[in-house]
């Protein structure tokens, strides 16, 4: 049978995962009558709740005489990781943009991904349905992308296509409704070579991801390079390294118990399977990401993945305030370590370091969503801990202090360009480009440094009440920007241990806003609001109403609270300063300070001033 291997790749909210949907359907993946939820591939809690592509993951659709492996990547950058290993298993990718935003930052970074791999584009322009589609356009804008990227003349000659995904057709006209996707499967084995592999040589295999049973341990998954492997064989996983030969005693041998191969959704037992085919191995306990597995007498290992370095760290501690332990099942040093650890074996792009303070732990990533992702996930796992501010990776050079910026695509009405360019500017930004849509809105383009924006998103939704739309990418490491304005309001400090009162909540929402509600349990140390002015401040929020003959309880019905600000991590990393922390447990998102006795604070307040 013939094989076809190809990636999915679009910016966030492009359609990708639901284009997936109706290939599985139109292909008898389903029934007729299965019930199917929606987003199928979305198999993550988060993937579902946030509407965006996670996990790379594969499946395959049987078109004609044709096998086609099919795999769905992350749309944002901060997972590039996932992106860059998973597009060594394929030799061509299915480019999603939308008919109405055109390519995006996010479209930038995975196509560029792409290209330098050599692979084969085709270019399906999404969303057709949209009121302000604009697809000639958006084909030209794809073209511009490809000839800033340097594409060859065979990605520059790749074929264009037209569709609504959500209703499962494609077209070469954008003016004709097609007729299913059956042009698009046909294009797919028509323009993506199959995979130029040798099925005569000794058996060579590079993992690019991991999978894990409960009865066979950990799966190795990755596209074959050469060669035919089978149930039983003797293999060899090699270490790390350049390219090239080793020497037998180098690598650790093992046995092949299982082999799975996808077709659709599920994993299938297979007893054999030879080059170009995506494949899973089981029964080699120590197998990672980026290793090479080989045929026992010819030991050569393969190019490794290469993965950009991270440019955003935060310090995971254990979590030491008044109610630690409380709700989590992890709460030691040992069980976060060995949480950390566990993830880097999946997630390439994270870096983890100990050189630190005791009990702490110097996490790196791509970005605040990406590091957010591994907290929200461990908090549900339920582990207790707390996280500090992002802090920016630096570098040094014979130029200066290097630091990472990021590329800032803002679509926004005309009326809110004022503002977003007078915030733009204390936080160093740098206009790029700037153009009026057909729709009203303007769209604009800024270079900034990744600290410029740390904050910045809850004030952008409240400068364009909600009307605008933000997407950032790194861009690359630049000059200092030098110093930037920092938080510009103080918060409320809760001054005792207690439970929060309405009544005490309903003389301070006047001052400030609040991050606290009725019967919340507080601490000393820990902050319950915004303040409205620059400062912090210590209150009482236990502080009830003193009963007497003439004042009753039955008065404090009428007390009117404004709901308080509903904390996310994302949220609470823009929003803590260098001396605050987010305390993360299963059942909330706490912010504190990082010394919780007001003396210390003043102390330490002091200290920093005069250094």
């Amino acid at each position: 049978m013939k094989i076809n291997n190809i990636a999915i790749i679009a910016h966030v909210d492009h359609g990708k995962t639901t284009l997936v949907d109706q290939m599985l359907r139109q292909t008898g993946v389903f029934r007729e009558n299965e019930k199917v939820q929606d987003r199928v591939l979305d198999s993550n809690p988060l993937e579902k709740e946030r509407g965006i592509t996670i996990l790379a993951k594969n499946t395959s659709i049987r078109w004609k005489d044709t096998k086609i492996n099919i795999v769905d990547t992350p749309g944002h950058a901060d997972f590039g990781g996932e992106v860059e290993r998973i597009l060594r298993m394929v030799d061509g990718v299915l480019l999603l943009v939308d008919a109405a935003e055109g390519p995006m930052p996010q479209t930038r970074f995975v196509t560029r991904k792409a290209l330098d791999l050599g692979l084969q584009p085709i270019v399906l322009i999404n969303k057709l349905d949209r009121s302000d589609a604009r697809p000639m356009e958006v084909h030209d804008e794809v073209l511009e992308l490809f000839l800033d990227l340097d594409a060859s003349e065979s990605q520059l000659d790749s074929p264009f296509l037209y569709a609504i995904g959500r209703d499962g057709w494609v077209t070469t006209d954008p003016a004709v409704i097609g007729d299913g996707l059956s042009l698009l499967f046909d294009t797919i084995t028509e323009s993506i070579p199959h995979p130029n592999v040798d099925t005569e040589g000794s058996f060579q295999m590079l993992v690019s991801t991991l999978d894990h049973s409960n009865y066979v341990g950990r799966i190795g998954i990755g596209r074959i390079e050469r060669g035919v492997v089978a149930v039983g064989d003797q293999v060899l996983l090699l270490p790390l390294g350049e390219p090239g030969k080793v020497s037998l005693g180098e690598g650790t041998k093992a046995k092949v118990t299982k082999i799975y191969g996808f077709e659709g959704l599920q994993k299938v037992e297979i007893e054999n399977a030879s080059a170009g085919d995506i494949i899973g191995i089981a029964g080699i306990d120590s197998v990672e990401i980026g290793k090479t597995i080989s045929d026992l007498q010819n030991g050569e290992r393969l190019m490794g993945i290469a993965v950009e370095e991270p440019t955003l760290s935060v310090d995971f501690m254990v979590n030491n305030s008044p109610f630690s332990g409380k709700s989590g099942r992890f709460i030691t040093t040992r069980q976060i370590r060995e949480r950390l650890l566990r993830e880097l074996e999946r997630n390439v792009a994270l870096r983890v370091q100990e050189d630190g303070a005791p009990d702490t732990f110097t996490v790196s990533g791509r970005g605040e969503l990406h590091l957010s992702i591994l907290m929200e996930t461990m908090r549900r796992e339920g582990y207790e801990f707390q996280v500090s501010r992002p802090k920016v990776i630096q570098k040094h050079s014979p130029e200066g202090l290097l630091e990472p910026f990021e590329e800032v695509a803002i679509e926004i009405p005309e009326a809110f360009v004022g503002a977003v360019m007078e915030k733009m500017g204390p936080r160093k930004g740098e206009m790029i480009e700037m153009r009026n849509t057909d729709s009203g809105s303007v769209h604009i383009r800024f270079r900034v440094p990744t600290r410029g924006l740390f904050g910045y998103r809850s004030e952008f939704l409240t400068d364009t009440r909600g009307e605008g739309i933000l997407h950032h990418r790194f861009l690359e490491y630049g000059l200092h920007a030098g110093d930037l304005i920092g938080r510009k309001r103080g918060v409320l400090v809760a001054d005792r241990q207690g439970v929060a009162v309405g009544f005490a909540l309903f003389n301070l929402q006047e001052r400030a806003k609040m991050l606290v509600s009725p019967t919340d349990p507080v601490y000393a140390g820990m902050i319950v609001g915004e303040n409205a002015r620059p400062g912090d401040m210590d209150v009482n929020v236990c502080k009830e109403k003193k009963l007497t003959n003439m004042r009753t309880t039955s008065s404090d019905e009428n007390i009117k609270l404004e709901p308080p600000r509903e904390l996310t991590l994302e949220l609470a990393l823009e929003f803590i300063a260098e001396d605050e922390l987010i305390e993360v447990v299963p059942d909330a998102i706490r912010l504190r300070k990082r010394h919780l006795d007001p003396v210390m604070r003043k102390k330490m307040a002091k200290r920093s001033a005069d250094s």
